[in-house]
């Protein structure tokens, strides 16, 4: 029986692509794009393992599929909009929020979120340079708390509160004050449950209690910037490399013999 091959670096995986087989390991982050979705598809038909998980990998790159995969977790009226007959569908249920929000699919630090008036300047809009297809939208909230939560397996978390009193957008590139906050059990378990629907062994989540309500899923990611949090950079990668460490181990148990690549 040939070995089992743990690919470490992403040199090694497009070397090897071809010849990776079932209960093979890719122990690093791919540089997915949409176009590459594909070949995540034809890994996991293949029965090629990956850590973190591929469907992870992917919904930290998009935020549409974290609408269509986490959705049950997120504020009501989010959609994902990929053409204009799908935002015809949305403005057909007569909704009437003030203003709306929405998000491009793969932009971070608050880049590429947009407010609008209503339903009809967005329509105007959608499918220009202005707001590409697709794009997530959702009603625009005026009593909104957001929390960040950065949750590292069973080995750490922590949470803290943004505030921006000047824009909309809560993100701290964008100017905002960090405070800690103490996240009660069930907003831990609710993490953890979001988690593990997107199969996260950690991840940076942004979670919002909106007009009293919540708490809600706003966006999740394997990893985002740390300002405002009490965990240093070292001690962050250092927890990290440890989960990393724990699923490799276990993974060895079953997967004998291997050379890693």
């Amino acid at each position: 029986m040939p070995p089992y091959y743990v690919i470490k670096s992403l040199t090694s995986f497009k070397k090897y692509y071809r010849e990776l087989k079932s209960g093979d390991l890719i122990l690093t982050r791919l540089p997915l794009k949409k176009e590459d979705f594909a070949l995540v598809v034809d890994l996991i038909q293949r029965g090629v393992l990956s850590f973190p998980s591929f469907l992870s990998q992917i919904l930290s790159k998009s935020k549409c599929a974290q609408v269509d995969i986490l959705g049950e977790f997120m504020p009501p009226h989010t959609y994902v909009i990929r053409n204009k007959l799908s935002l015809l569908e949305v403005m057909a249920k007569g909704l009437h929020p003030e203003k709306w929000v929405t998000k491009k699919d793969q932009a971070n630090c608050g880049l590429g979120i947009h407010l609008w008036r209503d339903l009809e300047e967005i329509y105007n809009h959608a499918g220009t340079p202005l707001l590409d297809f697709p794009f997530v939208l959702q009603p625009f909230y005026t009593q909104w708390q957001d929390v960040r939560v950065i949750l590292l397996g069973d080995l750490y978390y922590e949470a803290y509160i943004r505030e921006n009193p000047k824009n909309f957008r809560q993100n701290l590139f964008f100017g905002g004050k960090a405070h800690p906050y103490e996240l009660s059990f069930e907003e831990l378990t609710f993490c953890k449950a979001v988690m593990n629907r997107g199969g996260f062994p950690y991840a940076h989540l942004d979670i919002a209690y909106i007009e009293g309500r919540g708490p809600y899923l706003i966006e999740i990611n394997l990893c985002g910037g740390i300002k405002g949090a009490q965990i240093k950079t070292e001690e962050y990668e250092n927890l990290k490399r440890k989960i990393e460490e724990l699923y490799l181990e276990n993974w060895k148990l079953n997967h004998s013999p291997f050379v890693q690549l």
